[in-house]
């Protein structure tokens, strides 16, 4: 059986700064019709930055969704024409201040396809060196650095429940780079 379903019409029902909002007229693999809503999502890179000697560098902030403080590794959104290469370098600086250093690709995520098109490429950082931080405007973010066992103490205890955080961790270890 052919499960794709085919478009009929679609409005763009938000237009935001990061986020766009489409609902989707859809027929279904039975011949119904129903709707789709779903986010139109520019894609994202995120960085485990990791040192001589094994220790990583987590990013702490507030997020607004949850009502609290998340722990994390550095990311964020695709600019315009940004390569995920480009912008996994460019948040680990922003962020943390940390430059160079050898950036290997681990693989890379649908954060959650039921309703975003969202994938987020997943990088490590070889003996980065340190340099200033630079957040965004409003972007305000606290360095903590860890040992690897260290963060998986914390996922396995619940403390980091961040997805991309977590798979991050497991695609690194898996490729022995943790």
């Amino acid at each position: 059986m052919d499960l794709t379903e085919k478009k009929q019409a679609e409005e763009l029902v938000y237009d935001g700064t990061l986020l766009k909002i489409w609902r989707t007229k859809v027929i279904l693999a039975d011949g119904t019709e129903t709707f789709r809503e779903w986010i139109n999502h520019p894609g994202a890179s995120a960085v485990i930055p990791v040192f001589t000697g094994g220790d990583t560098l987590l990013v702490r902030q507030f997020r607004y969704p949850i009502g609290r403080e998340t722990l994390e590794i550095p990311a964020g959104k695709l600019d315009p024409d940004e390569t995920p290469l480009v912008c996994a370098a460019r948040e680990l600086s922003e962020e943390t201040g940390l430059v160079g250093g050898e950036l290997l690709k681990v693989g890379s995520v649908m954060t959650t396809p039921g309703f975003t098109n969202e994938v987020i490429h997943i990088f490590v950082c070889r003996d980065p060196l340190p340099g200033p931080a630079h957040p965004d405007e409003g972007e305000f973010v606290n360095g903590l650095r860890l040992s690897v066992d260290e963060v998986f103490q914390r996922i396995m205890e619940g403390r980091i429940q961040d997805g991309k955080t977590i798979i991050a961790f497991l695609f690194a270890r898996a490729q022995g780079l943790l």
